[in-house]
């Protein structure tokens, strides 16, 4: 019988995008009945209080993860601020093997690395309903002063160049039509025909015998 494979997805997203919010509502409603999870990339940062090496990042050494830049190890990584942040090639594919939907939460740099690497890949760039939403959302947080946001919002601006690099758009406007319009995009491609023929193998060898 042929095994069902699991699908990879990227999101992207400028900050203050609703991205982070958007995958775990996904998650949360899809979790009895297939299958799907967000990557755990590797870096080579501290762990924070709270976080879990394996659970929230697998913790490496800088010369670890160079070592591995050096054997190809990873579909996409990147230096940010100082650290190193990378998605392990084995690990994916192997929950790909396993029928498990991949969701990578990286940039648009990210995006053409695995792009380059797995050409299927299903690419989604989630956008902020207008710039002054955006920079509301951001304000909303309490958490950064002027000059800060400023920066983000330059930098929003910069990311959002590229959303015709991705093959869907989500406008995040209403949360919950957002959330619809991404199960959605992961559902169709549950309904290809090389994903039905496999899961379905023995109803569809009938029906045509």
């Amino acid at each position: 019988m042929v095994s069902v494979t699991g699908n990879l997805f990227i999101l992207s997203a400028p900050s203050g995008a609703g991205k982070s919010s958007l995958i775990k509502a996904l998650l949360e409603q899809n979790n009895s009945s297939r299958a799907m999870q967000v990557s755990v990339s590797h870096t080579t940062r501290d762990a924070r209080p709270g976080e879990e090496n394996g659970v929230h990042y697998h913790f490496v050494s800088v010369d670890e993860f160079k070592a591995q830049i050096e054997q190809g190890a990873f579909y996409e990584h990147a230096e940010v601020f100082g650290n190193f942040y990378g998605t392990s090639e084995a690990a994916i594919d192997a929950q790909l093997a396993q029928g498990i939907d991949v969701f990578l939460d990286i940039d648009w740099q990210g995006a053409q690395q695995v792009r380059a690497k797995k050409p299927e890949v299903t690419t989604i760039f989630i956008c902020p309903p207008s710039k002054q939403e955006l920079e509301n959302r951001l304000r909303g947080r309490g958490q950064d002063s002027d000059e800060v946001i400023a920066a983000r919002m330059a930098k929003a601006q910069a990311e959002c160049s590229h959303y015709h690099e991705f093959d869907y758009i989500i406008i995040n406007d209403d949360f919950q039509q957002a959330l619809s319009e991404l199960n959605t995009i992961v559902n169709s491609k549950r309904l290809t025909q090389s994903q039905q023929a496999a899961q379905h193998q023995k109803l569809l060898a009938d029906l045509v015998s």
